[in-house]
């Protein structure tokens, strides 16, 4: 049995089809509502769904593949967020202009996030950040 305040207790799991992009507000939704429950401070639930609905956005929209994003907070406090995707590929960092659309989503995690990073696996990759306790 394990303890009421490990990790186990404070993990988000969703499964997201491809080019679901109706699906993104769902996780960040649940995403806040969990965070909330968890005591974790406003200014970083903010973050935390801005980056989260990115990284999500993008292993949709770029991957055309199925995701699954993984939110875990550990007893110490820090969260992190997982976008899992089939995609075997490094995203690109873009240099977006001044008045473009899209393109700043990997910017904005590296900015904010305390971590990030990219892992190859043989199925796909993982895209994740870290945001420690305020």
């Amino acid at each position: 049995m394990r303890e009421p305040g490990c990790a186990f207790h404070h993990r988000l799991r969703a499964a997201l089809e491809p080019a679901d992009l109706a699906a993104v507000g769902a996780v960040r939704r649940r995403l806040r509502a969990a965070l909330d429950r968890w005591g974790v401070p406003p200014e970083a639930v903010d973050t935390a769904e801005l980056l989260a609905t990115e990284l999500v956005t993008n292993a949709l929209v770029h991957t055309g593949q199925r995701a699954v994003f993984d939110a875990v907070l550990t007893p110490d406090r820090l969260l992190r967020i997982e976008v899992r995707d089939g995609v075997a590929r490094v995203p690109g960092r873009r240099s977006p202009a001044e008045y473009a659309t899209s393109g700043r989503g990997l910017l904005l995690v590296e900015a904010l996030a305390d971590d990030w990073g990219v892992q190859l696996r043989g199925d796909g990759k993982v895209t994740w950040f870290e945001l420690g306790p305020s």
